[in-house]
């Protein structure tokens, strides 16, 4: 490992050497491709760098204790190679993590689908509660939420709702949250004071672009219609709506959002190749899955991976056994604890699969 630090560490130097070229600076493709990378670099390099330096004082103060020194330098000396060893073995634990395979589409933004599935109307209210905590959430990591489509039902519901999240990492935060979603509480609309239980389905894709998924003209059906939504004047009256299907997989998007027939369709198509892009992804893990799940779940829509339990505040992640008693905060898009946990459970596996 220390190899391939050394030649990180190299091409991080020399990157540092690249981007005070003149050439490079007057070439925005260029500077942009390896401001990237450096940045991408960055984190390891600094680890391996504080990492070589803990090393090099360790060796000194192991010198040291080997020479004729006085109780009270003993002592010193000895609290110092305590204190230089657990850091040497705390950076070397990170930089571990830090070194272990990328998600391709972690940097991606993502594209999300909410929608309401099993218990009717309390399903739809759920769903706007999950919209309304990711979008807050994403408001803590100064994110821009896009909404690109929604079917509400008349107590204020989602039934479905699509809405783009775009900043970095976005994918890398939010991969995790693909699966069925459990609430238990009281609804509005019941007079007799039962809890009952609801489920709604979060799905969570990576922005596609057009140089990884190219759909052809001839391969879709554009096909428009009146939006049926809230959204101004011109909304219900013109036919701005658009739905596009994908004739080879039948895989078809909807967007009414705006009052533009092409913007509308850009998003449309947007949502298409995510969905497509999806597809393809689940069809490759499953070719050398098996039967083998994630220790933080396969991220199939079907799976319940989480419990929302209003009479008891809780908030339960069934996959890596993790308990809150906050729930009032994780609705209000404080969810930073159960990414983590998420994030940690998944680099342990990894970590395993390395060995």
């Amino acid at each position: 490992m220390l190899d391939k630090l050394q030649a990180l560490a190299d091409r991080y130097e020399k990157l540092s050497e690249l981007l005070c070229d003149p050439d490079v600076v007057n070439d925005s493709k260029k500077l942009r491709e390896y401001s990237k990378e450096q940045s991408d670099l960055q984190p390891a390099y600094e680890a391996y760098t504080e990492y070589k330096n803990v090393s090099e004082e360790l060796d000194a103060a192991k010198q040291l204790q080997g020479e004729k020194l006085d109780d009270e330098m003993r002592e010193m000396v000895k609290m110092e190679i305590e204190e230089l060893s657990s850091r040497q073995k705390e950076l070397d634990e990170h930089i571990r993590v830090l070194m272990l395979p990328k998600d391709p589409n972690d940097d991606k933004n993502v594209i999300v689908e909410i929608r309401g599935a099993a218990g009717g109307d309390e399903a739809a209210l759920f769903a706007a509660d999950l919209y309304r905590m990711y979008t807050r959430y994403a408001d803590t990591q100064g994110w821009r939420v896009e909404l690109m489509d929604a079917n509400m039902n008349d107590l204020g519901g989602f039934k479905e709702v699509i809405f783009m999240i775009t900043g970095r990492g976005a994918y890398s935060k939010l991969k995790f949250e693909s699966g069925a979603h459990r609430v238990q509480r009281i609804p509005t609309t019941e007079s007799g004071g039962r809890i009952h239980t609801s489920t709604s389905t979060v799905s969570v894709m990576p922005e596609a672009e057009e140089v990884d998924i190219e759909i052809l003209d001839k391969d879709i059906r554009v096909d428009t219609f009146c939006s049926s939504g809230a959204g101004g004047q011109s909304v219900n009256t013109t036919k701005s709506a658009v739905r596009v299907t994908h004739m080879p997989t039948g895989i078809v998007a909807t967007c009414q959002d705006g009052k533009s027939q092409n913007s509308n369709k850009e998003k449309a198509l947007q949502v298409l190749r995510a969905r497509i892009s999806d597809m393809m992804r689940q069809e490759e893990e499953a070719k050398y899955a098996g039967e083998r799940k994630s220790k933080v779940g396969t991220g199939d829509r079907s799976e319940r991976i989480r419990t929302y339990n209003f009479p008891q505040s809780r908030v339960t992640d069934h996959r890596i056994g993790l308990t809150m008693h906050k729930l009032d905060q994780v609705m209000n898009g404080e969810i930073n604890e159960i990414v983590s946990a998420l994030t940690i459970a998944e680099q342990a596996e990894l970590m395993e699969q390395e060995v």
